[in-house]
C-alpha cells in the first residue's frame, strides 16, 4: 500500500477530528438535551447534512449498485422515493414533535397512550438498532475497507482475520464520536464527512463513464443508453428487488417511518434550534436524495458495461472504484467512506444509548437519578453495546450474499408497525392504548408468518402496505367500540419556536415535482425506450 494512500486517509480522517473537536469542546454535555439533542441547536444545513450522512453508508454503496449492476436502476426509489416522505414528515410530524418537545420518537406515545405502548416500542427500537443495524454497517464497511487497504497482507493474515481487525478499527473510532463527544459531535462530523462523501461519491459514476467513453462521461453515458437501455428504466418490472408498484405502497411506509420516525434518523430534526430550521434541514435533504441514484445505482451499471457480467454482484462497486480510480485518491476516497460508516455506526450507537437510558433505566431502574450519573451510566451502557455490535458483524461474513434486501425486510418486523401505530396517535384523539398494544403485536405475529414459514408470492412491502391497512382499520374501530376517557390534545411544551419556514411549501412541493421528472425521464417515456 503506497505511503500517500495511507498518509491522504489520516489527514482526511485526523481533520474531521481536529474540526469536530473543536466545534463542539464547549458543549455542555451535563445535561439530557446537552448529550442527547444537542442542546436543541442544530441549524437546517447541519442537519441535513447529518440527515445524508447517516443514511448514506456501506450497505447502500455495496448493495444497491449490486443490485444496479444484477438488475437496473429501478432500485433508485429507495432515494428518490426518499424525498415525498421527507417533505410529509417536514410538513406534518416535525411540527408535532416539535411542539411536544420530545426527546425520543416513543416520548409521544406514552403521553398518546401509556408507559406500556412507548416500552413496547422502545424495545423494538433497541431489537433493530442492536442485532440489525449497527453489525450490518460495521460488516460491509470492514468488506469494503479491507480489500482498498489489502489489510490481509498488511498484517500477514487471513481474510477473516482481517475482518476482526477492521470492524475493530472502525467501531472504536465510532464509539469514541457517539459515547464521548454526544449527538451534537455526530452531527458535526457528519457534516463534514457529507461533504468529502458528496464529491467522492460523483467522482466514481464521472471518471466510470469517462473510461467508458474513451476520456468523455457524456459520451460513456450514451454508450449505455445505446447498449443497455433497460438497466435505465427505473419503472422495472415484478422480478426486480424493489418493484415500481412498491412507490405507492410499502415503499412509501417504509420510508415514512425511516425519515420520521427511526429515532437515529429523526433525532437530527428534534434537535434543531427551531421548526424553520428542522423543515429547512428535511428539504435541503429532500433535494439531496435527487442525487442518490448517481452515486448508489448508476455506478453498478456503470461496471456491468465496463467490466462485464461475470462478477459477483456484491463487488461491482469495488471492481469499479479500483479500476477508475487513481492511486493518490484511494486513501482519501477511503477516508470519506470510512466518514460515511462511522456516522451510520455512531448514530445508531448514539440513538441506542438514548432510548436505553431515557426510556428503560431512568423511568424503571433510577427514577431520580441526575441527569451526569444518567449521562455517565449511559456512557458505559453504550460501551458493552459497541462490544457486541464489533463481536456480532464478522459473524454477517457466514451468512449468504444478498443481504440488503434480506436486511429489509427483517426491519419490517418493527418499522411499519410502529409508523402505524404513531400516525394513528397524532390523527385520531379517541383510540386507546389497548388497540396500539393489539396492533403491534398482531402486525409483527402476520409478518412473521409471511416472511418466515408462509411463502405468498407477495412481495414484502406490498404485505407491510396491507397489514398497515388492517391495522389501522382495527385501531380505528376500536376508538369507536372502546375510546378512552378523555380525548387526547397534543401540549404545547414550549421547547423551541414552532414559526414555520416560509419557504416550506414552495421547495417541498419543488421536490417533489423534480421526483416525478426523473421518473419520467428514466422510463419507457424517457431515455429507456
Amino acid at each position: 500500500m503506497a505511503f500517500i494512500t495511507i498518509a491522504s486517509f489520516l489527514f482526511f480522517t485526523g481533520l474531521v477530528a481536529i474540526i469536530s473537536y473543536v466545534k463542539t469542546r464547549k458543549e455542555d454535555l451535563t445535561t439530557s438535551d446537552g448529550y442527547f439533542l444537542g442542546g436543541r441547536s442544530l441549524t437546517g444545513w447541519v442537519i441535513a447534512g447529518s440527515l445524508m450522512l447517516t443514511n448514506l453508508s456501506t450497505e447502500q454503496l455495496v448493495g444497491l449498485n449490486a443490485e444496479g449492476y444484477e438488475f437496473s436502476i429501478a432500485s433508485m426509489g429507495w432515494e428518490v422515493g426518499s424525498a415525498l416522505a421527507l417533505v410529509l414528515v417536514a410538513f406534518y410530524l416535525l411540527p408535532r414533535y416539535l411542539k411536544g418537545g420530545i426527546t425520543t420518537i416513543p416520548d409521544f406515545l406514552e403521553d398518546r397512550f401509556d408507559p406500556g405502548v412507548k416500552l413496547f416500542v422502545t424495545i423494538l427500537f433497541l431489537f433493530g438498532y442492536i442485532l440489525n443495524l449497527m453489525p450490518p454497517i460495521l460488516y460491509t464497511g470492514a468488506v469494503a475497507l479491507r480489500e482498498m487497504f489489502h489489510v490481509q497482507d498488511m498484517f500477514g493474515v487471513g481474510d477473516t482475520a482481517a475482518l476482526w481487525i477492521t470492524v475493530w478499527a472502525i467501531g472504536i473510532v465510532g464509539s469514541i464520536y457517539a459515547i464521548f463527544g454526544g449527538l451534537k459531535a455526530v452531527a458535526v462530523s457528519d457534516t463534514i464527512n457529507g461533504i468529502g462523501l458528496l464529491f467522492g461519491g460523483l467522482l466514481i459514476p464521472v471518471l466510470g463513464l469517462a473510461f467508458l467513453g474513451d476520456g468523455s462521461p457524456i459520451a460513456g453515458f450514451q454508450t449505455i443508453v445505446e447498449n443497455t437501455p433497460e438497466k435505465l428504466n427505473a419503472i422495472g418490472g415484478e422480478k426486480e428487488p424493489l418493484p415500481f408498484s412498491t412507490m405507492f405502497t410499502g415503499l412509501l411506509l417504509v420510508n415514512l417511518f425511516y425519515w420520521g420516525t427511526a429515532q437515529h434518523i429523526m433525532q437530527r430534526a428534534i434537535a434543531a434550534k427551531n421548526l424553520k430550521e428542522g423543515q429547512k434541514g428535511l428539504l435541503i435533504a429532500a433535494f439531496l436524495k435527487m442525487i442518490g441514484p448517481v452515486i448508489l445505482v448508476l455506478p453498478g451499471i456503470i461496471a456491468f458495461n465496463l467490466l462485464g457480467d461475470k462478477l459477483d454482484p456484491i463487488n461491482a462497486y469495488s471492481a469499479l472504484v479500483n479500476h477508475v480510480l487513481p492511486l493518490p485518491l484511494v486513501g482519501l476516497f477511503a477516508a470519506v467512506l470510512f466518514g460515511a460508516i462511522l456516522s451510520s455506526f455512531n448514530s445508531g450507537l448514539n440513538s441506542t444509548i438514548t432510548l436505553f437510558m431515557l426510556n428503560v433505566y431512568k423511568p424503571y431502574v433510577k427514577p431520580n437519578i441526575t441527569d451526569r450519573v444518567l449521562i455517565r451510566r449511559g456512557k458505559v451502557f453504550g460501551t458493552f453495546i459497541a462490544i457486541f455490535a464489533m463481536c456480532m458483524a464478522p459473524l454477517i461474513d457466514l451468512m449468504p450474499q444478498g443481504f440488503f434486501q434480506y436486511f429489509q425486510m427483517v426491519n419490517g418486523f418493527y418499522n411499519v408497525p410502529i409508523f402505524t401505530i404513531l400516525i394513528i396517535g397524532y390523527t385520531t384523539k379517541r383510540v386507546p392504548a389497548i388497540a396500539a398494544k393489539i396492533a403491534l403485536g398482531a402486525f409483527i405475529i402476520v409478518y412473521a408468518i409471511t416472511q418466515l414459514f408462509w411463502d405468498t408470492g407477495v412481495h414484502y412491502l406490498h404485505i407491510l402496505a396491507i397489514l398497515f391497512v388492517l391495522c389501522s382499520a382495527f385501531m380505528l374501530i376500536m376508538g369507536k367500540i372502546k375510546p378512552r376517557d378523555t380525548a387526547f390534545v397534543l401540549e404545547d411544551k414550549k421547547a423551541v419556536d414552532l414559526k414555520p419556514w416560509k419557504l416550506a411549501y414552495p421547495v417541498g412541493l419543488g421536490a417533489v415535482a423534480i421526483m416525478v421528472i426523473i421518473y419520467v425521464i428514466f422510463s419507457p417515456l424517457g431515455i429507456a425506450q
